[in-house]
């Protein structure tokens, strides 16, 4: 069944169209989707969330997925409150939300004249009930908020579908699952895909290793897969990564360099394999699936619904998948003056194509010039005996910064430290301008990821 993007009017709706199709499967339970238009977490007290602004405050994906499919159309705007976003920031975010109610089963107690609500496990519903007021639903998601408050940025069910298909897949199959957090927007973007489609979905779980993660996506047969390409090198790094065989692989959130879509082909010669380009604030303006770094000239102007242009090296997006706008009084707008968003995403153009080189708030600065990390660590990460590379700074008193790198490696390359990172320096060397190339080079066991599946950078 096709259903075009206007009919889009709930997720209850595109569930309903659907019909007996598909899986929700999380870490505690599994269900149908059409079961799940059948049931019911909010202890019975539906009613009282209709036409409210209400905080989901979760700790499970399942929950919160169960959550959203209730209260989309019938609550007038949702909060996702992601389960890595410090409660310190609640009275902020509630504030710039209006906040009504909190549902949420993390939470020691209320604030000051806002209910709070804690969820029940999935039960069914004895007897329908006729939905009462319809609302186009505001979707808040929250920026990560890893340099202060996050942004709260208003998207609606249009604009978050606007990149996705409606076509059914095949019968028996498409299995889809995620690195991510639905409660972020690369996971959101494929928990939607799923429930729009009627397709499987297997949830992860921040109390499961990778391992166990990639363990039970292979017992659920997932035949496609996403995750940020941090997310991917960890996964690499484990000998669970050959449990999975799957068809698709979806790279998004941090620049895929070649070295990651490489070892990824490697591991999985049978997979497509893409990268999409997207933001919270711009939505998904581009994917691309030909295996290679960057992407060709002529997307900017060759992409669908979707208007794109570059300013001061800067991407900038605008299409009917943006959101809204920022909430808040301090927040400055989210669109330009022509309507455009600008996604702070460097770009370089080589012959033909464009390369990501950075973001425009990472820059480093040495002695006046600029160094993007993210430019140096595709250069690292393409050594063979490289698994992943994070670059930053140290002061200097003359330059007022060097470039150093901390280094992962491959576990037979351990043996060899100094002659790796002669071989790393050459490297650098040969494909860098001086001022990029590090100072220092350090071999850790490990880099942090965020559980936004972004590498966490701390710039001096």
């Amino acid at each position: 069944m096709n259903m075009q993007r206007n009919d889009l009017t709930s997720l209850r709706s595109a569930l309903g169209a659907v019909g007996d199709a598909g899986l929700l499967c999380g870490e505690e339970a599994s269900l149908c989707w059409i079961d799940l238009l059948a049931g019911t977490v909010l202890a019975g007290r539906g009613d009282e969330f209709g036409g409210r602004s209400v905080l989901i405050a979760v700790s499970s994906q399942f929950t919160a997925a169960a959550v959203l499919i209730e209260l989309d159309g019938a609550a007038r705007r949702v909060i996702l409150y992601p389960p890595d976003l410090s409660l310190e920031h609640l009275n902020f975010v509630a504030d710039c939300a209006g906040v009504e109610i909190i549902l949420s089963d993390r939470l020691s107690s209320p604030l000051d004249g806002v209910a709070c609500v804690s969820p029940s496990g999935w039960t069914k519903i004895s007897e329908s009930k006729s939905p009462g007021e319809r609302h186009e639903t505001e979707w808040v998601l929250l920026t990560s908020g890893t340099t202060g408050r996050p942004k709260l940025v208003v998207h609606t069910l249009a604009s978050l579908t606007g990149a996705i298909g409606t076509n059914r897949p095949q019968a028996g199959g498409v299995v889809w699952s995620t690195f991510y957090d639905i409660r972020r927007y690369g996971g959101l973007q494929i928990f939607l895909r799923a429930a729009v489609t009627g397709t499987s979905l297997v949830l992860s779980s921040a109390k499961e290793s990778t391992a166990d993660f990639l363990a039970r996506a292979a017992s659920q047969r997932v035949t496609h897969i996403s995750g940020t390409p941090s997310h991917w090198r960890r996964a690499l790094m484990s000998p669970a990564a050959h449990l999975i065989t799957p068809e698709y692989i979806r790279l998004s959130g941090e620049i895929a360099d070649q070295a990651i879509l490489n070892q990824l082909r490697a591991v999985y010669p049978q997979a497509r394999i893409g990268h999409a380009f997207a933001t919270t604030e711009a939505g998904v303006a581009f994917d691309i699936n030909d295996g290679l770094a960057g992407f060709p000239a002529n997307v900017l102007e060759s992409t669908p619904d979707v208007e794109m242009k570059i300013e001061n090296r800067s991407l900038r997006v605008r299409s009917n998948r943006m959101a809204r706008c920022y909430l808040g009084a301090q927040q400055r707008a989210l669109r330009d003056a022509e309507g455009f968003v600008d996604t702070g995403d460097v770009l370089e153009q080589r012959e033909d194509r464009y390369h990501f080189v950075g973001r425009g708030d990472g820059m480093i600065n040495v002695g006046g010039m600029k160094v993007y990390p993210e430019e140096v660590e595709a250069v690292i990460n393409g050594h063979p005996k490289v698994e992943m590379s994070l670059v930053g700074t140290r002061k200097n008193p003359f330059t007022g910064a060097l470039v150093v790198a901390d280094v992962v490696l491959k576990g037979a390359a351990e043996a060899a430290w100094s002659e790796v990172r002669i071989d790393i320096l050459r490297l650098c060397r040969e494909t860098l301008p001086p001022y990029k190339v590090p100072a220092t080079i350090n071999f850790v066991p490990a880099l942090a990821v965020a559980e936004t599946g972004k590498l966490i950078r701390l710039h001096a």
